[in-house]
């Protein structure tokens, strides 16, 4: 099972999205039947499978072994993926340019957060180890003090490119976003 499947395909989202469906994908997070299902959402095993087959389709199930039962063959299923993440570009920009020029404005910062998306939801998670870093942290910047953070931030990471931004060694992307909260004590 993959940590993250990346929906980009409209027939993957509009299978996906609908409230049953999304039930059933969820108990289908280990390996169970139909029948398991069926008896733990309090439907029957038929309506079950209806979706099941409709989401194993699309690829978001997989069969992952049968099982005979009284001379029947019974699928045991399983979710392909711990989460599903929608692509942006399923929706695709409603008006507007792609790519906001200036890069202190909320515009540019969607878009670099959809690229982000994209690039995570791409990688090759069948690999043994990627190696990565996330840093989530809550700043309080008084109102004469942002020009001042921004640029300092800007610096410091500038260097960082600077002296890693060579051509040899293996290529990592660096994302960085800073944005206001609009609740202050979350």
């Amino acid at each position: 099972m993959r940590d993250v499947l990346y929906l980009e395909q409209i027939e993957q989202a509009e299978t996906l999205l609908k409230p049953q469906r999304i039930e059933v994908l969820r108990q289908l997070a280990e390996p169970c039947t139909c029948g398991e299902v069926a008896s733990r959402l309090g439907q029957t095993p038929q309506r079950v499978y209806y979706h099941v087959k409709r989401l194993v389709e699309v690829g978001l199930v997989e069969q992952v072994s049968v099982r005979k039962v009284r001379a029947i063959h019974e699928g045991i299923y399983q979710a392909t993926a711990r989460s599903y993440w929608l692509s942006p570009r399923l929706v695709g920009r409603i008006g507007g340019t792609r790519r906001a020029q200036d890069a202190m404005s909320l515009g540019y910062l969607l878009d670099l957060m959809e690229e982000v998306q994209a690039d995570i939801g791409g990688l090759d998670r069948t690999r043994p180890e990627l190696p990565s870093l996330g840093i989530s942290g809550q700043l309080r910047i008084r109102a004469d003090q942002r020009q001042e953070f921004l640029e300092e931030l800007q610096s410091s990471l500038q260097h960082l490119f600077t002296k890693y931004g060579g051509a040899e060694g293996d290529a990592f992307k660096l994302a960085v976003a800073c944005y206001p909260k609009e609740n202050p004590s979350d």
